[in-house]
Order: C-alpha cells, then sequence, then structure tokens
C-alpha cells in the first residue's frame, strides 16, 4: 500500500494543535440532485444501516434514492436560508466562536470544522490541517451522546483516513459529554431563558433522534446517555418526573427504534388533555432538518391538529455564549499536557527562528 504526498518539509517549523468540530453533514442544495447525492453517501454508511451491503444496496439504489430525494429536497427547502443550511451556517459559526474563546483563555489552537457527509469533508480538512503543520489533532464530534451509528463512524474516517499518511499526527477524540457540567448547564439556562419569556409548560418533551433498539440490545450506550442528559437537565431546572418526558424522533423503516417515538406521544398528550408543550432536542447542537421541520413544523401540526392549543420548540444551543464556553472548556480538557497555551507557542517560535537562523548561517558557510 503506498502513502500520500507529504507536504514540503521546512526547517524549524513548529507543530500546531487543531481541534475538528465534526458534524454530521448536510446537502449542498435543497435540489434532488444534491438530496440524492448527500443520501448515498450518507446512507451508505454501514454504521448507518446495519443491513447485508447487497440487499441494502438493492432498497437503496432501488428504491429509497429514486422517491424519497425528492421529498427530502422539499423539507430542505422548507428551512433552507439565503446563507445556505443551518446546520452548516451554526457549525460554522461556532467553530468561529469557539476559536475567538480558545484565543481569549491564551490557547494556541487552530479551531475548524468538518462534515461526516458532504462538504467540506473530513478526509480534506484532515489533510489541510496536515499541509498548516497540525501535528497534533483533537476531534470533537457534534453529537454529545456517544452512538456507533454517529460518533463512531466519524472515529471511522479519521483512522481510516490515517492508515494512508506516513506521518500521523498525535490523535485526540472526544467520545461523549452527554453529562458535561457545561453542556448540561447550557441546556437548562437555554429553558430557563425562554420560559422567563414565555411561561412555563405543562409539559418538557426532550427528543432525541431515534436508532434502532438493537443497537442498544447489542450494546449500543446511546439510549443511556439520552436518558442521563435528561435526568441531569431535569435537575437543573427543578423539575419531577412528572414535568418532562423522553422521546425519539426520526424513525426510519419498519423495524422497531427506541421507544416512545416523538410523534405519536405528542397527539397522544393532546388527546389526554395536555394542552402546552415544549420541545427541545438536547442531541442536537446546531439546529438542522431533524429539528427546524421535523420538530418545529411537523410535530407542532401534529400536536395542534390533535387538540393542543400551545406548541413551543425551545432553539438547540447553535452560538449560545454559554455553550461556545462550554466546548472551550471541552477543549482544554482534553487537550491537557499538550503544549497549546500562547506563552508555550511564543517560545518555541523563538526556538524554531534561532534553528533557521543557524541552517542559514551554515549553509552560506558552506
Amino acid at each position: 500500500m503506498g502513502f500520500n504526498k507529504e507536504p514540503s518539509y521546512r526547517h524549524g517549523t513548529v507543530s500546531q494543535t487543531a481541534v475538528v468540530l465534526a458534524n454530521l453533514g448536510t446537502p449542498d442544495a435543497p435540489t434532488p440532485k444534491a438530496v440524492r447525492r448527500y443520501l448515498k453517501e450518507f446512507l451508505s454508511d454501514p454504521r448507518v444501516v446495519e443491513i447485508p451491503r447487497i440487499i441494502w444496496w438493492l432498497i437503496l439504489n432501488g428504491i429509497i434514492l429514486p422517491f424519497r430525494a425528492s421529498q427530502s429536497a422539499h423539507k430542505y427547502a422548507s428551512i433552507w436560508t439565503a446563507e445556505g443550511s443551518p446546520l452548516k451556517i451554526h457549525t460554522e459559526r461556532q467553530a468561529q466562536h469557539l476559536q475567538q474563546a480558545l484565543d481569549a483563555r491564551g490557547q494556541a489552537i487552530r479551531v475548524v470544522y468538518a462534515m461526516r457527509y458532504g462538504s467540506p469533508a473530513l478526509a480534506s480538512v484532515l489533510d489541510q490541517l496536515k499541509a498548516e503543520g497540525c501535528d497534533r489533532i483533537l476531534v470533537l464530534p457534534a453529537y454529545p451522546q456517544y452512538s456507533a451509528t454517529t460518533t463512531a463512524s466519524i472515529f471511522d474516517v479519521v483512522f481510516s483516513h490515517y492508515t494512508k499518511v506516513r506521518n500521523a499526527p498525535e490523535l485526540r477524540m472526544i467520545k461523549h459529554y452527554h453529562d458535561h457540567e457545561g453542556y448540561i448547564n447550557a441546556l437548562a439556562a437555554s429553558v430557563q431563558a425562554h420560559w422567563a419569556q414565555h411561561g412555563r409548560p405543562d409539559k418538557l418533551v426532550m427528543s432525541f433522534h431515534g436508532v434502532p433498539k438493537r443497537t442498544l440490545l447489542l450494546g449500543d450506550p446511546y439510549h443511556c446517555e439520552c436518558y442521563k442528559t435528561a435526568r441531569l437537565v431535569a435537575t437543573q431546572l427543578g423539575i419531577s418526573k412528572d414535568e418532562y418526558l423522553v422521546t425519539f424522533q426520526s424513525r426510519f423503516g419498519k423495524a422497531e427504534w427506541l421507544q416512545p417515538y416523538t410523534a405519536p406521544t405528542l397527539e397522544k398528550m393532546a388527546h389526554e388533555g395536555v394542552k402546552r408543550v415544549d420541545v427541545m432536542c438536547p442531541g442536537f447542537t446546531s439546529d438542522c432538518l431533524e429539528t427546524l421541520e421535523e420538530i418545529s413544523m411537523e410535530a407542532r401540526d401534529d400536536f395542534l391538529a390533535a387538540g393542543g392549543e400551545a406548541f413551543h420548540y425551545i432553539p438547540c444551543l447553535n452560538e449560545d455564549t454559554a455553550w461556545i464556553e462550554a466546548m472551550a472548556g471541552l477543549v482544554e480538557q482534553h487537550t491537557g499536557g499538550w503544549p497549546v497555551t500562547q506563552a508555550v507557542q511564543s517560545a518555541r517560535q523563538a526556538d524554531a527562528d534561532i534553528g533557521r537562523q543557524r541552517a542559514r548561517e551554515l549553509g552560506s558557510s558552506d
């Protein structure tokens, strides 16, 4: 097996540290062609769909892509903005704000973002960082709760990418932060701010992205981590078990997924006389199709049509200041021991400058 070509070496180059904020991804445009391309990459990942490859290839290419792409494109168009995809906009802004927060803390760390599916592709971002001299890489998935369908898929790409690299960097991967104090506090604060403005609901629903039930039975910790997040947020809010509910959304196919399902649960609540619900999606750190269209539009319509009177969607953390500071804390925690303070980097840069000067002097004396 051959290796990728290494960037040109410059004597005295100081190695840098970088954080890659990795999110799921999004189509390049809300069109059937762009959505089809995105869905093909996404649904071809064996981490996402654990069905024998030949059978799934026939289903994906013969049934799903020809018909679902147009339907999904219509949904994406309903949330698309003048700047583009909400998920990509928020992820890019989070990276920018995280960079500013780390700079303010005196951390000499480069922050970039990447997508597991779509662009900017994770592998290309890793190549870019290598060209820039980043020799220490921390991968921060945008998934607070670990799942093999999400977090592990990012790890797959990173590890696979470096099997083709001769001079691999130091690597650290953040597996999960579902119970991280800063993340929990940021979620609770966002709810409290919403309640301060709009009052409290009859019930707070915490809707997480669903996964097939068999993943739980096979050992995936996602289900338990979702419930722990919800319990910690409820504790921080000071609400009882009767005042909140955990549900799972985005069910796909005929297999049983984690329950209770969000949409049917909301309809049942309305039938039972619940007048107002507030829904938040703690598993998403950026608003996207699953929050803006599936929850804030479809779920809202279902609840109101079933007799509910008021539906409030509490946005994801996005660029919330408390969340940015929480991410900065996560980065500092997971880069512990690396030479990332600006003072250390300045000293290393001075040593490198001296080394380059000596190299020039030696070269001129030959």
